[in-house]
This record gives structure tokens, sequence and C-alpha cells, in this order.
């Protein structure tokens, strides 16, 4: 929080920073009623159907409207629940998703794991999700660190809000920060276009056409080099550690990454830009993932139920072709096939594996191939760069909008 002789002519320092001298700070229990919710008996299976939204944290963090939900009841299911109004605000108070929010388009319910902030003609229901999203940070820290964190319905009415002086900059600031989250879902929606038009020219490109080759693996695999047992060390001074979380459909996740500081740089398991990864054990739905590494600065290493394969280039042209093959749905059909295990968990070995079998065109088809999806890969990264970028700059103009440093017209 800024120093008292830092404060700006015309602002004010207050609980939640500094804001504008105008500006009312008021707690969620002084300007709004607030509900928590409850789920109805769930031996009675005729409480759940298909007729009311039923929200859980599942169902929020995912956009600023709630389109959907994971459960839903049945009209009896609803009656025995608290029904929360169109334009209602819910935040999921306890667990580790604390602080996600979301607004109702229509009238639904919750369970206990939600708090809702119910409309009234005081506040802006849009403008009051944008500064609980800002304000996630503290609403977590409200919750304290215990296994499970939970922040009660008492403890989140204390939540103080900045509130502008008026109805009409509150909506002001909400339409604003509504713009920016359109383009941001405009761009969502043609990224998962020109994901669904690469995923069609890979059915149509990698179908096995006349004049391709079946080979088994074993024929075309080089080499087969397992991953080690790697201890999690901190960030600093260390390197990405791969383990089979992070391997994706085609591509490795750095989301949640974790860290070794047991490698030495010439470890026979470090990653090199273009390997492949396999994945030999995991749940019966996710078991046998194919991922290559892309990234040409970063060393890492692969834990333990990875395998990097390495293959004869007389008959792969490039990992990146193959790594298409291997996700194409026919082939993440045979790889579930091969599988033995239960549901939750099940593994692919090694011997099994080699005797599946891939249809090969000319090593020239395959270059052709791997150009195309390659370039369809470069536009949806270009598109994604961008949608970072608009989410940056959406950041910054709530930090800016909902703590007054900038004022619109109204």
């Amino acid at each position: 929080m800024a120093d008292v002789k830092e404060i700006k002519e015309g602002f004010q320092k207050t609980e939640v920073g500094v804001i504008p001298e105008d500006w009312l700070l008021r707690k969620i229990i002084n300007i709004a009623d607030i509900c928590t919710g409850n789920t109805p008996p769930t031996s009675d299976q005729n409480n759940y159907g298909n007729d009311y939204f039923f929200v859980g944290p599942v169902d929020l963090g995912k956009g600023r409207l709630i389109l959907n939900t994971e459960k839903k009841l049945s009209q009896k299911g609803f009656n025995l629940s608290r029904k929360y109004p169109r334009n209602s605000i819910l935040v999921t108070c306890i667990g580790s998703t604390i602080g996600k929010s979301g607004i109702s388009e229509r009238e639904l319910t919750s369970n206990q794991q939600i708090n809702a902030i119910f409309p009234n003609n005081t506040f802006d229901s849009d403008y009051l999700y944008y500064v609980l999203i800002l304000s996630s940070n503290r609403i977590k820290q409200g919750a304290g660190e215990s296994a499970v964190p939970i922040i009660n319905k008492t403890e989140f009415g204390q939540i103080f809000i900045p509130l502008p002086p008026t109805l009409a900059e509150q909506t002001t600031i909400a339409t604003a920060l509504n713009d920016a989250d359109a383009l941001i879902t405009q761009l969502e929606k043609l990224i998962a276009k020109k994901r669904a038009i690469k995923q069609g020219a890979m059915q149509e490109l990698l179908k096995p056409k006349e004049g391709w080759e079946e080979r088994k693996l074993g024929e075309i695999v080089k080499s087969i080099q397992l991953g080690g047992n790697y201890k999690n060390g901190e960030r600093s001074n260390s390197y990405p550690l791969i383990k089979m979380g992070n391997i994706q459909r085609g591509y490795i996740s750095l989301n949640k990454i974790e860290y070794t500081q047991d490698c030495i740089p010439d470890k026979k398991d470090r990653l090199k830009f273009g390997d492949l990864l396999f994945n030999t054990r995991n749940t019966l739905e996710l078991v046998g993932k194919v991922a290559i590494w892309r990234n040409e600065l970063q060393e890492a290493y692969f834990n333990s139920n990875l395998m990097r394969i390495e293959f004869f280039p007389e008959y792969v042209s490039s990992n990146f072709f193959i790594n298409s093959i291997f996700n194409a749905r026919y082939s993440i059909q045979k790889l579930k096939d091969l599988a033995t295990g239960t549901t939750s968990v099940a593994a692919i070995y090694t011997r099994d594996l080699l005797k599946m079998e891939l249809s090969l065109p000319s090593l020239d088809d395959q270059i052709r191939i791997a150009q195309i999806l390659s370039d369809m890969d470069s536009e949806i990264e270009i598109l994604e760069k961008k949608l970072e970028k608009y989410k940056e700059i959406k950041q910054g103009m709530m930090q800016e909008l909902l703590t007054g440093k900038i004022r619109l017209d109204h």
C-alpha cells in the first residue's frame, strides 16, 4: 500500500488500497443480501435432472456469465434449494478454487461451497463481479492456510468493496470491462474454430491411403529411454521436470510445472528440442498420450511413467509428423486398446506398444503433411499470443478502473 506522502491529491488511503476521495468503502454485508447454497439429498435421484442449474466450484471461473453447470436439478430438487435470482454473483468460498466467480443469467441455485450476492439497486452486478475478481487474493487470504481453506458467509460479508459514488459510473466501468471480455471471448471462439479445423485436417491428411505402408512400431523405433526418478526442487537454479500430468495430446503443458535439482548438464535423459515423449501410465482415458518438447532454449528432464522414443530416419521424416500420427483419433483408440489395468490406473507396456501397427506414407508425403499441420499450428500460436496480450490488457484495465486511477465519462 502506498505511503501517505505518495498519495495524490483527491485520493484516500483505505483498507483496500488508495481510491478516489469521493468513492465509498463498504462491506458486502452492508450493500447486499448474501446466501449460501445447499445440496438436495443425493439419496433421492428424483432431486436431480436437467431443469435447473446447480452451481459448484467447477462451474465458476470460466467466464462472466454462468452458461452451464455440470450438475442440474429437477423441479423437485430445486424446490428444496435456496433460489438465486438472475444477476446474482456467485463466489467459491471453500477449497482450492476460492475466489472464482460468475454471474447468473437465470434463476438458479448452488451447493454449500458457494456464496451468492443478490442484486439490488445500490450496485451494478457486473461492476461488483469485476471487483471480486480483482479482490480474489484478499478473499483467499481471508480463508487462512488450513488443509481445506474456507471463508464462511459471515467472514465473506466483511470483505470491503470500493464503490464509485454513482451507479452510472459503476455501469460505465463495467461496460468497458465487458467490452474487453467480449474481445477475449471472440478470440477464444476463433481459436477453438481453428483447432477444430486442424483436427478435421488431421483426420483427412492422416487417414491411411493407397500406397501407405503398414509398419509395426518395433520395426521403426530406433531406441526407447525411460525417465528418471527425480526429486522435486525449488525453481531457482533448477530444471523443469516434465511429469505425466504435463503431457497433453500433442504438446507439453508447462502449467503447474515442477522442478528438480537432481540433474547434471550431461545427463542422458535431458530433453532436446523435438524430442517425443510417451505417457506409459495414467488413467484408462489418458494413458498413451504423446507430445513433443518444443522449447529450443530451456533444458528440461522427464520423470518416470514417461519414455522418450527415437525413430529410424528411413521410416519417419520427423518427430513432428509421427506426433501427429499418434494424436489422430484412430491411433488414440489403438493406444487405449493396448492399455491394461483399471479405469483409474492403466498402463501400456513396451512389449505391447512395439506390436502396434501404423500406416505411414512416403517420407516426401510425411514432410508435406507435417508442413501443412505446422502452418496451422503457427496460425493458432499467433492467435494464442494475441489472446494472452488481450488478457494482460484487460488485467491492466481492471487495476486502473476498479481503483479509480482512471475515471471514465458517464
